[in-house]
């Protein structure tokens, strides 16, 4: 990792931490430090690094804990990663089963959500 990104990760870190402590919202879930991080730094990584994007992924990670336990958040993750490692009848299971596509829409909806909420 250069120097630039790590710098950056560390005060997208530090952002996050203040706002929680600052901020009068709190999401109506509490997600572990580790998952707002890594969520934080995914959408860092994919959408390029800002201070203005780092205010709307961590927006993003309070909307969907606002709306979703950690619980089916981590269900939700996991259901989209099996779905795109593993191949043939096994990944059906993560497809089309009931279970699947609820989780998933569930994720789904959180995510529209913060694209109405965190411009």
């Amino acid at each position: 990792m250069t120097r630039a990104l790590v710098a950056a990760l560390a005060l997208g870190l530090i952002a996050i931490a203040a706002r929680a402590e600052t901020e009068e919202h709190h999401p109506a879930h509490d997600y572990p430090t580790a998952a707002r991080a890594d969520y934080v730094i995914g959408c860092l990584a994919a959408n390029g690094f800002s201070h203005d994007l780092l205010e709307k992924c961590s927006c993003g990670i309070d909307t969907i804990a606002d709306m979703m336990s950690y619980d089916d958040y981590e269900k939700a993750e996991t259901i989209l990663s099996m779905q795109q490692g593993v191949h043939g009848p096994q990944a059906d299971i993560f497809r089309h089963t009931p279970i699947a596509i609820e989780e998933i829409d569930r994720l789904h909806r959180a995510e529209a959500e913060v694209n109405l909420r965190c411009r």
